[in-house]
């Protein structure tokens, strides 16, 4: 139903345009709220914010249509009026568009016109809710997908491509808040969330500063995925950053017994990257799967509170730049070999 609100001092056009729009009115598809002047109008306004439209004289006692529009663009800019007056000059006219009337009708009314009017109107109203909503739920929607994807799906040209993947050399960083189920045990869930997203919020900061991408949250780990020139380099120190600043955190509490700390895998290698998961369901993960992710998992599962490991192969280039501490070999879960593995010392 649209609510306008319809502002003329000529008492007897409420009893005209009930007449005219009745079938709109029975319909309910129009709900018409009357005033005798400008003030009136504002009250009104006030009172009732889900008014979408407002038809109004310009001459009236109190408070004239042209102040009206004024007063109105100050306080909701989104609210469009057409200006109904039988003063039709050009003066009055390009003054009412200046002030922001959305059209202008003359008198006397052709209610044939008028009805148009108001449909015209309307559907631009609607226009604007519906950017509106649709800016809000994409900026919703930046905050549950990270920026790549978001990109990565805009440049789709149809539905059936998001299913496309392709195969991509990266480096991915398991980053795993270690024993933090003893706080959520031990305290209230409106105390363990928040605090949760602020140790979440301290990691993707250093995961950014390095061009790495959140791929997700697991529970109370990060997965991040790091592409590109000196990628391992960029992991390794992103890392590095996370490690360091979530060891300079104070214990949270005696009666969580929570020490921060983070247990850290890193991997690098081919990997298939693309959207994961149920077309008919509309649900999709856009991710990074295959044996190299699997890998940095399973180092992040063997490391300790405060280790970060990486496998010896990968250190090769960037040898001079850390230091790192020999573990020897590793047998990882589900892999037939053991594997070389190092400690990231700083």
């Amino acid at each position: 139903m649209a609510k306008i609100l319809v502002v003329d001092d000529e008492a007897d056009l409420e009893v005209l345009i009930t007449q005219k729009f009745r079938r709109k009115i029975r319909a309910g598809e129009y709900n018409f709220v009357f005033a005798l002047n400008g003030r009136e109008a504002l009250e009104i306004l006030h009172e009732q914010p889900d008014i979408e439209m407002i038809l109004s004289d310009i001459n009236m006692p109190e408070m004239d249509g042209l102040t009206l529009l004024t007063k109105v663009k100050e306080q909701n800019p989104l609210l469009k009026a057409v200006i109904i007056s039988a003063y039709g000059d050009l003066e009055n006219i390009r003054t009412a568009m200046n002030r922001g009337a959305f059209d202008f009708i003359t008198k006397p009314v052709d209610f044939q016109d008028l009805e148009i009017t108001i449909e015209k109107t309307l559907q631009h109203i609607n226009q604007i809710k519906s950017t509106i909503t649709a800016m809000r739920e994409n900026n919703i929607l930046k905050m549950y997908v990270d920026e790549t994807v978001l990109n990565f799906m805009v440049g789709k040209e149809s539905e059936n491509s998001l299913m496309e993947n392709e195969t991509v050399v990266a480096t991915v960083a398991f980053v795993d808040l270690c024993g933090f189920t003893k706080i959520s045990e031990n305290e209230e869930p409106n105390v363990v969330v928040p605090l949760l997203n602020e140790y979440f919020d301290l990691m993707v900061r250093e995961i950014i500063e390095e061009k790495g991408a959140v791929d997700k949250f697991i529970g109370d780990a990060v997965m991040a995925v790091f592409k590109g020139p000196d990628q391992v380099e960029r992991a390794v120190r992103a890392s590095i950053a996370i490690r360091d600043k979530i060891n300079a955190l104070p214990m949270y509490s005696e009666k969580s017994n929570f020490n921060p700390k983070v247990s850290i895998g890193l991997n690098s290698g081919e990997m298939v990257s693309g959207n994961i998961g149920s077309q008919s369901l509309k649900r999709l993960d856009y991710t990074v799967i295959g044996d190299a992710v699997n890998v940095a998992s399973r180092l992040q599962n063997a490391a300790n509170p405060g280790q970060i490991l990486l496998l010896e192969k990968w250190a090769e280039g960037i040898s001079d730049k850390f230091t790192f501490q020999k573990l020897g070999e590793i047998s990882l879960k589900n892999k037939a070999k053991p594997v070389s593995v190092l400690e990231v010392v700083k």
